[in-house]
């Protein structure tokens, strides 16, 4: 399972992609097939991540990683109820506007704890 944590690569480059899944799909409404390939990349996200939490326990931070933990699976909730309630025709401002607060919220946290680059020090 080193793979997973030797760096935060593989994580960082699921998390890109499925954003850029997202908005993709958020644009394209009706494309089931790239609804399901966020899907997926979805659960890789929070594979990498729960493999990198688990690591990050060495460091002595362990609530802080925690609570970026919980931010990235709310960060998932907002993108999974954004795409459902457009695809049903609901509003979807209120869900967008968690999905934008915490995804700052999630990237300052990554970038500003230990194991992050060092974008922020």
């Amino acid at each position: 399972m080193d793979f997973l944590t030797g760096s935060t690569h593989l994580h960082i480059t699921t998390w890109v992609v499925a954003l850029i899944l997202f908005f993709v799909a958020a644009v394209a409404s009706k494309s089931k097939g790239i609804h399901m390939a966020l899907r997926l990349f979805y659960i890789l996200v929070i594979i990498t991540g729960g493999a990198l939490f688990i690591e990050a326990m060495d460091f002595g931070q362990g609530m802080l990683y925690g609570i970026k933990f919980l931010l990235g699976i709310l960060v998932i909730g907002m993108m999974e109820m954004v795409l459902v309630r457009q695809a049903k025709n609901k509003p979807t401002t209120m869900f967008w506007v968690l999905f934008a607060i915490s995804l700052f919220a999630i990237l300052y946290m990554g970038f500003a704890l230990q194991m992050g680059f060092n974008f922020l020090a």
